[in-house]
């Protein structure tokens, strides 16, 4: 395998610093994905991501002229769910009678009156509100509190 840039690699965690995780990759290399390209989100510490030996997708981000290779698990997943997009959208395409569908509910909303319009919008704003109450009632408890 070549080691290039915007390469993913399958790796295993070796070890785990407080700035990063050294991660091994195929052909005896390893390279270090820093805490700021574990996830997406904030990052206070990296043992709540990681662990040691535990096997990661990584992308090469960069090798510099030392031969330090940088890694990023967040652009791995990124790359991975954009092709999982892409699959999704060529299946969508594949059903053209969805679209067609929606092309005649739209005509069918231009010909409705403004009052007809406001009704349907009362009606779905007020089940998303019911929606809405009804789990933060079971997130706080407060139906079985009375």
């Amino acid at each position: 395998m070549d080691l290039a840039v915007g390469a993913i690699f399958e790796g295993k965690v070796t070890g785990i610093t407080k700035f990063g995780a050294f991660v091994s990759l195929p052909e005896g290399k390893s390279g270090m994905v820093h805490i700021s390209e574990v996830a997406n989100s904030f990052v206070n510490d990296i043992k709540d991501f990681l662990t040691e030996g535990q096997d990661v997708k990584v992308k090469v981000i960069n090798i510099d002229q030392a031969g330090r290779i940088n890694l990023s698990i967040k652009k791995a997943q990124e790359n991975i769910q954009s092709e999982q997009a892409q699959t999704q959208q060529r299946r969508f395409e594949k059903r053209p009678r969805v679209q067609q569908q929606r092309t005649v509910q739209s005509k069918d909303q231009s010909a409705m009156t403004f009052e007809d319009k406001l009704k349907m919008f009362m009606a779905d704003s007020e089940s998303r509100m019911a929606d809405i109450k009804h789990n933060n009632d079971r997130k706080s408890g407060a139906r079985r509190r009375r």
